[in-house]
C-alpha cells in the first residue's frame, strides 16, 4: 500500500505539529494565538443551533481576493506519545471547544483526536488515537468531520485500508469511543481501478439537493462522485466523473483537495494540493455550483493560494503548505466559510517531522 507522503519526502519522521492558517478580511489586523470566530450551542431539539445567518447569501461579505499574502507563526500541536507525525486535519467548533481529528502514524497510519477551548494550550491535552474504539484497526488516514443536518449526526469520512472512502457516525464527536463502525461509501471506482489507481483524500460537501465527493489519485485528475442528498451516504458508486486534469505534471492536482461554500457570495471555493520546485503548495479555484465549471483563482506556484511564495515566517516547514482545512462557519455538511475570518489550520514539516502552525493573511 502506497503512502502518498512517502511518494514525495519524508522517509523517517518524529513528533509533529499542526499549524493554523488564519485569513482576515482584507484590512483587518492580524490575529494572534486566539482565533476569533462564531460559537455553537446545542440543545435537545437542535444539535447545532448557530448564532450567525448561515443560510443567507443575500450579503456581499468581504468577497475573496485574487492574490494571497500570508504570516506564520511556529507549530502549535504535537504528534501523540508513541507516535509520528501529525497532518492532514479537520477541524470544526463545537460545545465551546475546538474538536480536531488528524493523520498519525504508528505501525500504519491511522487518526488522532483531541479537542480544546484555546489555541494556546492545544498541545496541552490529551490525545486519543481512534484505535482506543475497538471497530477501528488497520490503515486510515486524511478524516473529514462534519455535522450532517438531515440525519441529525456527525460524520468522520476517511480512507481505509485499499484507500477505499470511508465513514463512521455519532451522535457526539467527542470520543473515538463513540463512532460506529467504519462502513465503505462506495467501492473504488472503475474509472481508477482500471488504470491502475486509487483515490485519496476524499472531501465531502453537499448542496440543498446533492451531495458530491471530491478527490485526487496522484495522476494529476480531480474527480467527484455524487449522490442525491436524501441517499447520502448512499448512491456514489457508479457516478464518478473527472472535473479537470493535467496531462503533463500529476503533481499538479496532487491530493488535498477541499471544497468550501463561501457565505454571502452565492460561489464555492476548490483548493487542491500541489507540489512545486518550492515544495507543497495549494491552489484555488471558484464557482457557481458544486457541478458547474471551475474557474482560476490563484492557481499557480507563482500566484498560489498559500506556499512558501507567499507565506512569510512559514521557512521552518521545509517542505512547504501542505494538507490542511478552513475553519468553518458552521460544522455542517455545507462546508461554510465567512468571508471575513478565513482560517486555515494545516500541516508543516520540519526536519523532525510532520507539524502544524498559524498563518495569518495579510493585504
Amino acid at each position: 500500500m502506497i503512502d502518498k507522503e512517502v511518494l514525495s519526502r519524508c522517509a523517517s519522521v518524529t513528533p509533529a505539529v499542526l499549524l493554523l492558517l488564519i485569513v482576515g478580511c482584507w484590512d483587518a489586523t492580524i490575529l494572534g494565538t486566539q482565533i476569533e470566530v462564531d460559537t455553537y450551542s446545542t440543545d435537545s431539539n437542535d444539535p447545532l443551533e448557530s448564532d450567525t445567518d448561515t443560510g443567507s447569501d443575500t450579503g456581499t461579505g468581504c468577497g475573496i481576493p485574487s492574490q494571497f499574502q500570508w504570516s506564520s507563526t511556529g507549530p502549535l500541536i504535537s504528534s501523540p506519545a508513541t507516535t509520528e507525525d501529525i497532518k492532514d486535519p479537520s477541524v470544526v467548533f463545537f460545545n465551546g471547544q475546538w474538536n480536531v481529528y488528524a493523520t498519525t502514524a504508528a505501525e500504519h497510519l491511522t487518526l488522532t483526536y483531541l479537542k480544546f477551548s484555546e489555541w494556546e494550550t492545544a498541545d496541552q491535552v490529551e490525545k486519543q488515537l481512534i484505535t482506543e474504539n475497538p471497530d477501528f484497526s488497520g490503515y486510515m488516514a486524511a478524516p473529514q468531520l462534519f455535522f450532517f443536518g438531515p440525519h441529525n449526526l456527525w460524520y468522520l469520512v476517511f480512507q481505509a485500508q485499499d484507500q477505499i472512502p470511508s465513514y463512521a457516525t455519532a451522535v457526539d464527536p467527542g470520543n473515538v469511543r463513540n463512532w460506529t463502525a467504519p462502513m465503505q461509501l462506495m467501492p473504488m471506482p472503475a474509472l481508477l481501478t482500471d488504470n491502475d489507481f486509487q483515490g485519496f483524500d476524499y472531501w465531502t460537501i453537499c448542496d440543498d439537493v446533492t451531495c458530491y465527493l471530491f478527490f485526487t489519485a496522484l495522476n494529476g485528475i480531480l474527480y467527484r462522485s455524487s449522490t442525491p442528498k436524501s441517499d447520502f451516504p448512499n448512491g456514489f458508486e457508479g457516478t464518478t466523473k473527472i472535473v479537470m486534469k493535467d496531462d503533463n505534471n500529476t503533481s499538479a492536482l496532487f491530493d488535498a483537495c477541499n471544497v468550501y461554500r463561501l457565505a454571502d457570495t452565492g460561489k464555492y471555493l476548490l483548493l487542491v494540493s500541489a507540489i512545486g520546485g518550492t515544495g507543497r503548495y495549494s491552489r484555488s479555484w471558484t464557482a457557481d455550483r458544486l457541478d458547474g465549471e471551475w474557474t482560476a483563482l490563484a492557481d499557480t506556484e507563482a500566484n498560489s493560494f498559500a506556499s512558501m511564495n507567499n507565506a512569510a515566517g512559514a521557512d521552518w516547514s521545509g517542505f512547504g503548505i501542505s494538507h490542511g482545512e478552513m475553519l468553518r462557519q458552521n460544522p455542517d455538511e455545507t462546508m461554510t466559510i465567512d468571508t471575513c475570518n478565513m482560517q486555515f489550520l494545516f500541516s508543516g514539516l520540519t526536519d523532525t517531522g510532520y507539524e502544524l502552525g498559524l498563518l495569518s493573511l495579510v493585504r
